[in-house]
């Protein structure tokens, strides 16, 4: 992986997390599972549970602590109101800069800078 699309994985990290989250209240491995079965988002343990701690400090996710079959305890996530409103602040985002950049690789396409 170059140093670019390193970059830009690094900065997609909260934008994934908290998407994931959306789905229903889970837990930061199946979090990593989920993100790994898609193409380009597999995130390592060790930046997925970093970015869930910081968004539950943040109040973007709600953190449920239930004792687990084997191990430590487990911490569950869910999307606070303010996490699902950042999470759809930054969908929008995302959703403009993709649209502007696939005008500008478009070959043969339209000019968006006139």
């Amino acid at each position: 992986m170059d140093r670019w699309e390193t970059q830009v994985r690094r900065g997609l990290v909260e934008l994934a997390v908290l998407a994931a989250a959306a789905r229903g209240e889970t837990y930061g491995y199946r979090v990593v599972e989920q993100l790994g079965s898609l193409p380009g988002l597999a995130l390592t343990e060790s930046t997925v549970y970093p970015a869930l701690t910081r968004l539950a400090r943040e109040g973007l996710l709600a953190v449920r602590v239930e004792p687990s079959p084997a191990g430590p305890p487990r911490r569950y996530y869910r999307l606070t109101d303010d996490g699902r409103g950042r999470l759809g602040r930054m969908a929008d985002s995302w959703r403009s800069l993709t649209e502007s950049l696939n005008l500008l690789l478009e070959p043969g396409g339209k000019e968006p800078l006139e």
